[in-house]
């Protein structure tokens, strides 16, 4: 009964190492329950946080002039309600609808034929059944053919269409004015968790009166749009599957 004990407790160890191993001790713990959300937080303290470092012009100087409402190198006479300092908030557009159709095909063939033989040689075309076998004919003496025949085709079809709005902030501001925007969105519906996050470099000036800036302006933009729950869950192949799909070299 002791051995019978302990191996039951040996196994029940190895299982409960196995699932915190890949994660999968959080999601038993989220059986019946909907996916959290994470909290707001500052994203310049997120661990792994680099602020954005780009070549810059040399700085320009701004002169004060007393009893003038207009300031050297100011962009606007009256300040506007548009994002333009830190912690300000704008809205990007993302409106994605992309097609892309590729179509190759490539034929190849080749024919080969090589004929040789010696009829005369010198007479000694008479001596070859010394060296080669007592059939040889001295009229043909090499005989070649072969044949090659290779057809390939490819085709290949995408279509991506994104629709949507997503709120962000401004996080720096670099030395020529630009500015870097970070947004993150989250929800939650029916047990699925779907995150928009967005991220990359503007100008001011491609800010419109709004307060809106469109995806296409954004340098280095990064877009993901994704998701956890019951849903996605369900569209992923299994670790065994993933780790099969890697280690099988066929």
């Amino acid at each position: 009964m002791k051995r019978v004990s302990f191996s039951r407790l040996l196994l029940l160890t190895t299982t409960i190492f196995a699932l915190s191993a890949c994660n999968a001790f959080d999601r038993v713990s989220d059986i019946g329950s909907a996916p959290k959300m994470s909290s707001i937080e500052d994203p310049t303290h997120a661990n792994g946080y680099v602020p954005v470092r780009m070549p810059m012009p040399p700085p320009s100087l701004t002169e004060n002039q007393p009893n003038s409402l207009w300031q050297t190198g100011g962009r606007a006479f009256f300040r506007d309600q548009r994002a333009s300092r830190v912690g300000d908030i704008l809205t990007v557009v993302v409106t994605i609808n992309d097609q892309a159709q590729l179509q190759n095909e490539t034929k190849r063939s080749r024919d080969n034929t090589d004929t040789a033989g010696v009829t005369n040689f010198f007479g000694f075309e008479s001596h070859l059944h010394n060296w080669l076998p007592k059939a040889v004919d001295p009229t043909s003496l090499i005989d070649t053919n072969s044949a090659l025949s290779n057809d390939g085709k490819g085709s290949i079809q995408r279509q991506e269409q994104i629709d949507l709005r997503v709120a962000a902030e401004i996080v720096q501001v670099l030395p020529n004015g630009n500015l870097v925007l970070q947004g993150k969105q989250q929800v939650s519906v029916n047990f699925d968790l779907r995150e928009l996050t967005i991220s990359g470099i503007i100008r001011p000036q491609d800010i419109a009166a709004d307060n809106t800036v469109t995806y296409d302006q954004i340098a280095e933009a990064r877009i993901e749009y994704g998701g956890k729950g019951s849903v996605t869950d369900v569209q992923q192949p299994r670790y065994g599957d993933q780790l099969m799909d890697i280690l099988m070299p066929f």
